[in-house]
């Protein structure tokens, strides 16, 4: 039936109205904060690529959990940054590890958080690439494998509920879930970055971790932004080989891929809003140019709209904040 007997502004004219036929929910529960932490002791130190963020000590990595736990945030996401580097990364493995003992401190602290673990060597290997390198300068798929899944192995045995590979190697989700069943951790989820991309929106993080490469990019290894079938292969694979979960990393020049990707498959899937995403709102809130609020609240629902059953954003706490006043 048309205009006039149809009017669609009828279900417009108030926020309970509104609120009723709200087709996507966007929610504190929906929401995964990332956290960088760092070797040392006191440490709160601002990233300056990254307004509002921090690289943390292992102390202040708790108090700053906490604070996320009571804006409604029930996820986090460990990044480390370890004091020495090699070229080998075997900071990622060590069982004395920042993210491990920052994943044991969590848990002693509030056992009732959900602890993801980033899995992967670029923070911890001195040449910035996610595996081992070769002399020529590629990195190395197979030897790559057997460092990534004692990685896992190692935050799973430190108390991580999940493991997040995000190194793009191939077969890599199929050697982590072997090696964890193989070593009792049955019940140890992977979320796996199933299809991320070659982005420039990674910028800010590469300062945060200290994770530019220090010769040629991760082209050999991440995708190319212009394919999506490519991205629906590698999640099927991913699921074939063990994934609980799947992830679109970055979010929102992605929202094709996040709906593709969740039509095709129908598994859980996160997308990560990623730290150039981040560092644009801020900008430009800081500039008076958008309202942040308004603009960040939008986009994340624009993320969950696309298919996004949980979201990565550094806004996390913020946003819960915002959600929890509206």
């Amino acid at each position: 039936m048309a205009f006039p007997a149809t009017r669609l502004r009828r279900l417009r004219r108030t926020g309970v109205l509104r609120a009723l036929t709200r087709e996507t929910e966007l929610t504190p529960a929906h929401l995964i904060q990332p956290l960088f932490v760092t070797a040392g002791s006191e440490v709160r130190e601002p990233i300056p690529s990254m307004p509002g963020v921090e690289r943390l000590s292992i102390a202040e990595l708790v108090d700053e959990a906490g604070e996320i736990r009571a804006a409604g945030i029930d996820s986090v996401l460990l990044f480390g940054i370890p004091a020495d580097k090699d070229e080998e990364g075997s900071g990622a493995y060590d069982e004395e590890g920042i993210v491990q003992l920052a994943i044991r401190a969590l848990a002693d602290a509030d056992p009732g958080l959900t602890v993801i673990a980033d899995t992967c060597m670029c923070e911890y290997t001195s040449h910035g690439h996610c595996g081992v390198l070769r002399d020529d300068g590629v990195v190395d798929n197979d030897l790559s494998l057997e460092l990534l899944t004692r990685t896992a192995v190692s935050q799973a045995a430190a108390g991580a509920d999940a493991v997040a590979p995000s190194d793009m190697m191939d077969g890599r989700i199929g050697a982590i879930r072997s090696a964890l069943d193989e070593e009792g951790f049955t019940e140890t989820a992977i979320i796996s970055y199933s299809a991320k991309y070659a982005s420039a929106f990674y910028g800010p993080f590469r300062d945060a971790a200290d994770s530019t490469p220090a010769s040629g990019d991760r082209r050999g290894y991440q995708m190319d932004p212009a394919n999506v079938l490519e991205a629906i292969r590698e999640s099927k694979l991913d699921l074939d080989e063990g994934a609980d979960m799947l992830m679109v990393k970055p979010a929102l020049p992605y929202l094709d891929v996040v709906r593709r990707v969740k039509e095709e498959t129908g598994a859980p899937l996160a997308a990560y809003h990623v730290s150039g995403e981040y560092s644009m709102f801020k900008a430009a809130a800081q500039n008076g140019w958008l309202d942040e609020r308004a603009a960040v609240l939008e986009a994340l629902t624009s993320i969950r709209r696309a298919g996004a059953d949980a979201i990565f954003t550094y806004y996390a706490k913020e946003a819960a904040g915002w959600l929890r006043d509206d």
